[in-house]
């Protein structure tokens, strides 16, 4: 399974559905060295040498149902489809 987010490809996806939250991830878990909150507020995480590792989508399932899209700026802003998505909500 594998989601791709503008240039970014994340191999890894948990859902909290309690919480309505979607974590991505690139490769193995690793511990963010650094985070930094997107202007949408979800947030980026990055490894030592300042590259996405990860990425937290907040109301994931909420914004796909009211926007039909999911709007985040990874760096670059990107609008994501609930399709993009469907393989990450599946397998979480």
């Amino acid at each position: 399974m594998t989601v791709t987010i503008g240039s970014l490809t994340f191999d890894h996806a948990t859902y909290d559905a309690r919480g309505d939250v979607l974590y991505l991830h690139i490769g193995e878990r690793q511990t963010a060295a650094n985070s930094e909150a997107t202007p949408e507020g979800h947030v980026l995480r990055f490894n030592g040498r300042g590259e996405v590792i990860g990425v937290t989508i907040i109301n994931a399932k909420w914004l796909l149902q009211h926007d039909h899209a999911i709007n985040i700026t990874v760096p670059e802003h990107v609008v994501v489809s609930a399709d993009a998505l469907s393989e990450a909500f599946a397998a979480a």
